[in-house]
């Protein structure tokens, strides 16, 4: 089950409010969220939930091992233990196949290759069962006693599918106590719609037109068709994770949660540094937080630090070595600006900044978009001009034209232009009683629009992925 579908909108989504709202205390609250948060997970293939519970099990037993004998031997021994189980089945599940066929390839054996499919937001979960033991070994938390608890934690249904990866110490608190009023409630009824909107309407047209250019054969691919082509997935993939996310916080303020931001307007940023401050915040600060500052970070070995964290960021987005490029690839821009880019960058106008950024953020999603390594290079080197198939195409002239006034407001909608107008709003709002009623009128007329052509969106096409769902 997916956000963007009417199954989750008019079924599943009022269900459980009503459920929830008239559960008496935070404990029948809870148990509502639990059951609604399996069925949730479950709805497509009941089977993996087997491997989710199995992670939590692993890490609350775990945790409580930690507390009880913390400080000895054996506490680091359960983490190490707990840490490499949890991993493991992300390991088996995700990336087998890949070493089996990488071995066959490179020894010319015939290794069989596993049956088993992925179990969807495993990436996810996983991440977020290692920040509680994790933070249990370190004293960051208290251990969590109650495994129906954790358990919720875990499958949490706003962000369990594609995030944003949610520490434990954020959520503890709200998991014993927590209390939505009418201006949460609605908050996140607003966070939810634009959310919606950006994935129904904006990531999925901007995904229609990535695959009429870019998908299949590129044998007939222009230069500016690519190009094109590339800076729709760019878009899409924008849309997409980040309208997850809006839907996700927003679903978390109606509960009572509160849901780190995810993104910060990434396509404005002025350099590859600020680009990654910006761009699926939640899991740069995992990877700092667990691995980076555990390492080192910038006091010894830096540059061995960050390569693994790419390496690691690169892998942790799917099993297939064009990932593995993409994250070396940052990996080197970031060095790069370390070493003396950034110092640049500062003292030239912010325009020239945001350029060579876009730039190398656009030739990154081709890495990012192509797995197949022939259909990578092949794309590159139409691109640069070393494959010579011609400006543009005037099948690829007729499609970007039909597609063009949604690409002007697509560009348009990457800069907070929303917030601006947010903002001149509440400060309208400010000025009496009959601003206020404008205002609220105003918001609600922009909710229900937003529900309105997303449910005609949704039923009128039959193009609905979500991107981070494979990943």
């Amino acid at each position: 089950m997916v956000f963007s579908s009417p199954t989750f909108l008019y079924i599943f989504l009022p269900i459980c409010l009503v459920l929830y709202n008239l559960s008496k205390n935070v404990k029948y609250k809870n148990i509502v969220l639990l059951i609604m948060s399996l069925g949730f997970y479950a709805w497509g293939e009941p089977k993996w939930i087997i491997i989710m519970l199995a992670t939590v099990l692993v890490d609350y037993f775990a945790g409580k091992i930690i507390d009880t004998y913390r400080g000895r031997p054996l506490a680091k021994a359960t983490l190490i233990i707990a840490t490499v189980i949890t991993i493991g089945f992300l390991a088996v599940f995700k990336y087998a196949n890949l070493f089996i066929s990488s071995i066959n390839g490179i020894f010319n054996s015939e290794l069989g290759l596993l049956s088993i499919g992925l179990p969807i937001g495993i990436s996810f979960y996983t991440f977020q069962a290692l920040t509680y033991v994790i933070d249990v070994y370190r004293g960051d938390t208290r251990v969590q006693k109650s495994f129906y608890k954790l358990l919720l934690y875990v499958s949490l249904f706003p962000q369990l599918i594609a995030g944003p990866i949610v520490r434990y110490v954020d959520v503890e608190n709200e998991l014993n106590y927590r209390k939505v009023s009418a201006e949460d409630f609605a908050s996140g009824v607003i966070r939810f719609s634009v959310g919606l909107t950006k994935k129904a309407v904006f990531a999925n047209i901007a995904g229609m037109l990535c695959k009429k250019l870019i998908e299949n054969d590129l044998s007939n691919a222009s230069t500016l068709g690519v190009w094109v082509g590339i800076a729709a997935f760019a878009l899409q993939i924008y849309f997409d994770f980040s309208a997850y996310s809006d839907m996700a916080i927003g679903l978390g303020y109606m509960l009572g949660f509160r849901f780190r931001e995810n993104f910060n307007y990434p396509y404005i940023s002025t350099s590859i540094s600020d680009f990654w401050r910006r761009w699926h915040i939640s899991l740069t600060q995992f990877f700092r937080e667990y691995v980076y500052i555990p390492m080192g970070g910038n006091r010894s070995n830096f540059v061995r630090n960050m390569l693994v964290v790419w390496l690691l960021t690169g892998f942790w987005h799917g099993a297939s070595w064009n990932y593995l490029l993409w994250g070396l690839y940052y990996f080197v821009f970031l060095m790069i600006e370390r070493v003396f880019l950034g110092k640049v960058l500062k003292k030239l106008p912010k325009f020239i900044g945001w350029i060579y950024s876009m730039a190398v953020v656009l030739v990154g999603w081709v890495f990012f978009y192509f797995e197949d390594a022939v259909r990578l290079k092949y794309a590159l080197s139409i691109m640069f001009g070393v494959v010579n198939h011609g400006l543009i195409d005037p099948v690829e002239k007729a499609i970007i034209g039909n597609f063009l006034p949604f690409i002007i407001i697509g560009v348009i909608a990457c800069f907070p232009v929303a917030k601006l107008v947010k903002n001149l709003l509440n400060k309208f709002s400010e000025k009496g009683k009959g601003a206020e009623v404008v205002t609220d009128v105003l918001t609600a007329l922009f909710v229900a629009f937003n529900l309105f052509i997303s449910t005609a969106a949704l039923i009128g096409s039959s193009y609905n992925p979500f991107l981070y769902f494979r990943f």
